[in-house]
């Protein structure tokens, strides 16, 4: 897929499930006054659809050139059920997000503006980190190219993008990050920036 290709309509009909190999996608739904709401990101690992769903509950759109291994939802869901095994881990990867979504609701409502985006930055380099590799404590990736714009941060943020902006502006100036792109992001301190996330 190329960025910017949709995957999967809102509202259509589930036809196919993904697992993706490289890229970024962007999951997102249209308020009643249509306009875009982004609800989260599919990174590497991440899989996509809806197994034994009818419809699809948001959109999926590259936000990056993707690699991903797509499969028919009708040959998933047999495969599934003839595999218990498989219907295991699809259990365990649904629980698995129903936590992250619950921490993102956390997220959002109860952090301020510095906290959210040092979360933001802290998780896009751990979720960006190449593929197959075992993220330690002390060797975790700290050079990263973001794949939103700044307007797209601030609406999965719920901030507005001046205050976006702002604070990346200050954590560059407290030397926490460093900004050699607009896109790119390098941690220097991450322990600092740990410490506001929390």
């Amino acid at each position: 897929m190329v960025a910017g290709e949709q995957l999967m309509w809102e509202g259509d009909d589930t036809v196919l499930v993904a697992n993706v190999i490289e890229g970024i996608l962007k999951l997102s739904t249209n308020t009643s006054e249509g306009k875009e709401q982004i609800l989260g990101l599919a990174f590497p690992a991440d899989f996509m659809g809806r197994p034994f769903g009818k419809t699809a509950p948001f959109g999926v759109e590259a936000l990056t050139d993707c690699h991903i291994c797509v499969f028919d939802r009708s040959d998933f869901d047999r495969f599934a059920r003839e595999h218990p095994r498989l219907e295991h881990k699809l259990l365990e990867r649904t629980l698995t997000e129903l936590d992250r979504t619950r921490k993102w609701m956390l997220f959002l409502g109860r952090m301020n503006a510095e906290q959210k985006i040092a979360s933001f930055l802290l998780e896009s380099a751990d979720r960006l980190a190449p593929s197959g590799c075992n993220i330690d404590f002390d060797r975790r990736p700290n050079s990263f190219k973001l794949p939103l714009t700044r307007q797209q941060i601030a609406d999965i943020l719920g901030l507005m993008i001046e205050t976006v902006s702002r604070q990346l502006t200050k954590l560059k100036r407290d030397g926490l990050i460093d900004l050699p792109t607009r896109r790119e992001v390098v941690i220097q301190d991450r322990v600092a920036l740990e410490d506001i996330a929390a």
